[in-house]
């Protein structure tokens, strides 16, 4: 297992996202990742954090399918893996109930067959095919123009088993958010194996967002996880995934949600060692990569208190690696 970097914050600067993305190369993390940006758009951050940090691999957990149609996502997906000469991962989610409604004339009636679609075009567009499809949400007949490039994984943000299985069909990369470990092992890994295996295809890589804070003086572990997630622990998604994981958060009391996050392990805090251990867990349940998110760091303490709570995860973790028979 190895361990990436995600974006705490949606970039607002191009100075905070490079900045950022230099510490991410030499850290050696795996990969920077980012969610999507309704400040500075995420694509284009990410392509001027390739043009002055050459080499680091990039990706989005996740963007979000009623902001573009799936060509366009295609093309921005091999667009980052040219300029950072690096495998790019294109992660797609459909966003709440709410986004689509605001974006589009009605909600997706199927959000999985609408997702399916799109990363299924996606995915022949960025094979080299000449795509001809009119679907129930997008119509392509087209191809890309040919171009060298790394290759692109598409990932999908999964939260319940329904989203599980469709990544099983059709995904290179099944990116969480807040999945509790139990809830990962014991549902969400069988139902994409499962589906993967039906369709015998190899079962998506799980590559899972974990928010920590270390343990710290003056510190509550609550604010930080509140500050990150309290919207989240507010959205009836991530409430349905939460109860089917055995964390009885309440829409109607975010700051409660935060606080059974800390409980249940989902937000992880103690010391930078702690930390590292409760992470190399998650390579026990067969995850493929941990994205480290100090998010409740930068946004209850700041920018420089995430980055070291950042460092001393990774220094952990690389200690731990180290002392690990091979």
């Amino acid at each position: 297992m190895t361990l990436s970097l995600i974006c705490p914050t949606p970039p607002t600067t191009l100075r905070a996202a490079v900045a950022f993305g230099r510490f991410a190369h030499a850290a050696g993390v795996r990969r920077m990742w980012t969610g999507q940006s309704l400040h500075i758009e995420s694509h284009l951050a990410l392509a001027a954090v390739a043009a002055r940090v050459p080499g680091l691999a990039l990706g989005t957990s996740v963007a979000l399918t009623p902001l573009r149609h799936p060509y366009q996502a295609a093309v921005e997906a091999r667009s980052l893996s040219a300029l950072t000469g690096a495998p790019y991962v294109a992660g797609y989610g459909p966003g709440a109930r709410d986004l689509q409604s605001a974006l589009m004339p009605t909600p997706y009636p199927k959000p999985l067959r609408a997702v399916g679609e799109y990363v299924s075009v996606m995915r022949r567009l960025l094979d080299g095919g000449t795509v001809d499809h009119q679907g129930e949400h997008h119509t392509t007949r087209l191809r890309l123009a040919p171009m060298a490039a790394p290759p692109v994984e598409i990932g999908l943000g999964v939260l319940r088993p329904g989203m599980a299985r469709l990544a099983g069909r059709v995904a290179d990369v099944a990116l969480t958010w807040l999945a509790p470990p139990g809830y990962l092992e014991g549902t969400l890994i069988p139902a994409m194996t499962t589906a993967a295996q039906a369709h015998r295809r190899r079962p998506p890589r799980v590559a899972a967002v974990v928010h920590a804070a270390v343990r710290r003086p003056g510190r509550d572990p609550v604010t930080a996880a509140h500050a990150a997630l309290g919207a989240h622990v507010a959205a009836p998604h991530y409430t349905d995934m939460l109860h089917r994981a055995g964390v009885p958060t309440d829409p109607r009391d975010p700051l409660q949600g935060a606080r059974l996050l800390v409980e249940h392990g989902v937000f992880l805090t103690g010391t930078a060692t702690q930390i590292s251990q409760h992470i190399a867990h998650y390579e026990e349940l067969g995850v493929d990569e941990v994205v480290l998110s100090t998010a409740g760091v930068l946004l209850a303490h700041g920018a420089e208190a995430a980055l070291h709570d950042a460092r001393d995860i990774l220094s952990a973790h690389a200690e731990q690696a180290a002392e690990t028979p091979v």
